[in-house]
């Protein structure tokens, strides 16, 4: 087998492999001599028939699959060889001449193949001595603690039937009926709909008018729906909703006690607030993690540049460059609306398509030279959690997994990567810095409130998050069902 580079160019490698005809005989020769014995043919005795007639009958069969069995085996031996990594599944072209195609198949003439690929660039890994981080760390109050305890008993709060008028925090029990130019719309209709002033969950305004109502009284609220209402045949409409009160409640008093615990199914109100707390920490965690990882990911940015092959590149500003627009088509959206053109967003999703990939090869490296791996168990734990995601299509899930080459990597590399910042935060200079959930929550508010304004931007951000190992968290979507007096706040 002759192997002969005739291209290499940057991180482009095109290899010609040749396989004389002698040898693809001598292959040919060497199966059908294997199934001399095993096949039967009408007219002869088993292990008696003669090679040429053998030939002439499975000859070709058996030729065809050795190509395929060489064409799909020798390119990743012949790579390896090399002392190279192939960044994407080389791209292999043989003769598409019918002619040369028999000759082949007759092993009259050489198999000839060409492998296209690039490879992965030799990565010097460099000291980490230099790299250095503030890890934020946030103090949990007593205080904290009991707040977040009174929001989550909101759920097991109990209201009592008042006497008088409505006020904030109060219940109200209702039948309404809406209509936008005097015509009842769809879903703008309920009986015996429970409303808490000032839970914002309807449409601004509505509850405000609540205020001061009570059992037995019927009035008319007139409303404006926000101009960017999800129903579009609504969005921006003044509406009148004809209301009738049923019952006026108020919420019984919450305290933290055993009691409350029992009714949130705990034992205790100690435990309770032991829960509570492993929660808040666990979320204040997740965002010092996070910040931590930027600022390590940020300076491996700086210390490592070199060329990304193409087609990982390629690859990965597809998904995102896929993901902005359904972003920007679900939205109702055009790049214009985010102050920028079509080409300036390719450009810059394409620099962080870049950007994840660089570093994606650089954690790769770190990972291995360290000799990280990825357990079984980790793996079965990552498929629980994916399972547990999508309740009801367990088996499908399976199924993908199962049968799509490749589908395992997209569990694998995001268990690998923490590893590979964990290893990283044994070796480099990490400062603990005390401040406030304000302090740490604050870089993520001020990100937040940009995006409002600009989508497309919180769709960059969120991405170069996910570059460093955030999965980008998805929209949740509206029931469909959800009652068009209701608000967005559930």
């Amino acid at each position: 087998m002759q192997v002969i580079e005739t291209l290499a160019e940057g991180l482009k490698r095109e290899i010609k492999v040749v396989i004389p005809a002698a040898d693809m005989k001598s292959r040919l020769d060497e199966r059908l001599a294997d199934a001399k014995d095993k096949v039967r043919i009408n007219g002869f005795r088993p292990g008696k028939v003669p090679m040429a007639h053998l030939k002439k009958m499975y000859g070709k069969s058996i030729m065809a699959d050795l190509v395929n069995e060489l064409v799909r085996d020798k390119p990743s031996e012949i790579i390896s060889g090399r002392g190279e990594k192939s960044a994407t599944q080389p791209s292999i072209s043989m003769t598409e001449d019918q002619d040369e195609a028999e000759k082949i198949l007759a092993a009259e003439s050489d198999l000839e193949f060409t492998l296209a690929y690039e490879v992965i660039p030799a990565i010097e890994l460099k000291s980490n001595e230099g790299i250095k981080v503030i890890r934020e760390v946030v103090e949990v109050t007593e205080e904290e603690i009991n707040e977040q305890i009174l929001k989550i008993a909101e759920s097991a709060r109990t209201y009592e039937t008042k006497k008088g008028k409505a006020a904030e925090g109060d219940r109200v029990t209702m039948n309404y009926l809406g209509k936008v130019d005097g015509e009842a719309f769809d879903g703008g209709a309920a009986e015996d709909a429970e409303l808490v002033i000032g839970s914002g969950r309807f449409i601004p305004g509505f509850e405000d008018q609540l205020v001061g109502v009570k059992a037995g009284d019927e009035k008319a609220i007139t409303v404006t729906f926000p101009t960017e209402y999800p129903a579009a045949n609504l969005a921006g409409k003044e509406a009148v909703f004809d209301i009738t009160v049923k019952d006026v409640a108020s919420a019984a008093a919450v305290e933290i006690n055993d009691d409350l615990a029992t009714k949130l199914g705990l034992e205790s109100a100690e435990k309770l607030k032991e829960v509570v707390r492993g929660q808040i920490e666990s979320q204040y965690s997740n965002v010092t993690r996070q910040k931590v990882k930027r600022q390590i990911l940020d300076q491996l940015d700086e210390v490592y540049q070199f060329d990304t092959p193409a087609g990982l590149v390629d690859a990965e500003f597809e998904n995102i460059w896929r993901q902005i627009n359904t972003d920007l088509a679900q939205s109702g959206k055009t790049f214009a609306d985010e102050d920028t053109t079509e080409e300036e967003a390719r450009e810059e999703y394409r620099k962080l398509a870049e950007r994840r990939v660089r570093l994606g090869l650089v954690l790769s490296e770190i990972g291995e030279k360290a000799g990280v791996e990825v357990t079984e168990e980790e793996m079965q734990r990552a498929l629980f959690a994916q399972l547990q995601q999508f309740p009801g299509q367990q088996k499908e899930i399976l199924d993908f997994f199962r049968n799509t080459p490749g589908a395992s990597a997209s569990l694998r590399a995001p268990i690998f990567e923490e590893k590979v910042i964990d290893k990283l935060l044994e070796e480099i200079s990490v400062t603990d810095k005390t401040v406030t959930k304000e302090e740490l929550l604050a870089e993520d508010a001020e990100e937040g409130e940009k995006a409002e304004k600009k989508p497309a931007k919180k769709k960059a951000a969120a991405k170069a998050e996910a570059a460093e190992g955030e999965e980008a968290a998805p929209k949740k979507k509206a029931p469909a069902k959800k009652k068009a007096a209701e608000g967005d706040a559930e």
